[in-house]
């Protein structure tokens, strides 16, 4: 059995140890343990959501984008972002279920509460429209323009009559600046709006 060490033995081991520098190896104080972030805590961490807040900037409050009361009377923003000349995209559903989405020229006419796309009547979105019904399938129409957006959603059927091909033709002739090519099976996707969103 080891003999219990003596005061003056206890002393020594308790005394710091001195290296070759004559430095004192008797450690200080434990430092917690650091947390390095991970991607999966941001991926969990509380997201700072902007609804009641206000802008920075111009002190408007901040909201989140919601439908707008009547698609035929806009805000002259929404009107004149639509009047600019810019590609959107068309979603249309697929007999899965799944969005087919395509770029088209779209022009939306706010007295009507209607936009208009013209197409080649054998396109795909088309064939997906038809194969809704005769009451046609649910779309949505979207622009984008750096942070600027906005979409308009409703029921679109399609149009095979000339005078509803010319006019659409027409109509997209002043929006873009330019006829569209001639197309002998040209058809016109009508979508009568029940719904507008975004930020101009």
């Amino acid at each position: 059995m080891r003999p219990l060490p003596s005061g003056a033995d206890r002393r020594r081991e308790e005394a710091p140890q001195k290296t070759e520098r004559g430095r004192s190896t008797r450690p200080g104080p434990r430092t917690p343990p650091v947390t390095l972030a991970t991607p999966h805590a941001a991926a969990t961490a509380p997201v700072r959501r902007t609804h009641g807040t206000r802008d920075r900037r111009t002190g408007a409050p901040h909201s989140y984008a919601a439908p707008m009361a009547d698609v035929r009377n806009p805000s002259p923003e929404y009107v004149a972002f639509w009047r600019e000349s810019h590609l959107s995209t068309l979603t249309t559903p697929r007999p899965d279920g799944t969005p087919h989405v395509v770029p088209v020229c779209v022009t939306y006419d706010p007295e009507a509460g209607v936009a208009r796309v013209i197409t080649d009547g054998g396109s795909r979105k088309v064939a997906h429209i038809r194969a809704a019904g005769p009451e046609g399938a649910r779309v949505a129409v979207c622009q984008i323009d750096r942070a600027r957006w906005a979409t308009l959603e409703g029921r679109a059927v399609i149009r095979t009559e000339p005078e509803a091909v010319k006019d659409a033709e027409a109509r997209h002739e002043v929006r873009y600046g330019r006829p569209p090519r001639v197309n002998p099976t040209r058809v016109v996707i009508e979508i009568t709006l029940d719904r507008a969103l975004g930020k101009p």
